[in-house]
């Protein structure tokens, strides 16, 4: 045990690797900004995703995450932001999809279609707001790190901290050669059809997890 109060942490890096690939909004988000932004766009929404997770890891600190636990009303209004700001997302990828076919009496392009540049800041932001607007992610902090903590440990709240620093840097460095192994694909040039239907899937699969966090039940 450290001075800390802190126990088991070659378990409790174990089980942020595991948690860091299981799918969920926060992989798949950094998998499709940089399958559509390459390395540059990938990191700037990990960063987002990253400093989302400080969030958490303060408010869970602090006894924010527990007030979502008891509080059907602030649990719920964060997951309904959450599931709205993932709706948004979905559709916002349907409609680049529906933008890209060939203007009426214009033959189709044999180029294949530039992808929009995105400001890294917007990304960043998408990253932020997707993992911050995730009620779920609070519970999982306030569930998880009291296992890590012993009972008598002489500062709970400096604890608290140190073991969210942990997972928000196991968090980053996962995220990180995440996008760098994922961002060679882009090399690949697709055909129209087939840009047309990953972006197509990427929405269906934003939207699905909009739905997914609405229907969740507060624990």
């Amino acid at each position: 045990m450290t001075p800390l109060g802190l126990q088991d942490l070659a378990l409790f890096s174990l089980t942020v690797l595991v948690l860091n690939a299981t799918p969920g909004v926060d992989l798949l988000f950094t998998v499709t900004r940089t399958l559509q932004h390459g390395v540059r766009g990938g990191l700037a929404g990990a960063a987002g995703i990253s400093a989302g997770c400080v969030v958490h890891a303060v408010g869970a600190a602090f006894g924010l995450a527990a007030l979502m636990a008891t509080s059907a009303a602030a649990f719920g209004a964060v997951k309904w932001a959450g599931a709205v700001y993932l709706l948004w997302l979905g559709l916002t990828a349907w409609r680049g999809v529906l933008r890209r076919g060939p203007a009426p009496g214009h033959p189709p392009s044999t180029e294949p279609p530039i992808a929009t540049a995105m400001p890294a800041g917007r990304l960043f932001r998408q990253g932020l707001l997707t993992n911050v607007l995730n009620p779920k992610v609070a519970i999982f902090f306030l569930a998880l790190l009291p296992q890590f903590i012993a009972a008598d440990a002489p500062h709970k709240t400096l604890a608290f901290l140190a073991l969210g620093a942990w997972f928000v840097l196991q968090s980053a460095v996962f995220l990180t050669v995440l996008v760098l192994a994922v961002a060679p694909l882009r090399r690949w040039q697709p055909g129209t059809a087939v840009r047309r239907t990953l972006g197509g899937l990427s929405g269906l699969l934003f939207l699905g997890l909009a739905a997914r966090l609405a229907l969740t039940p507060r624990p």
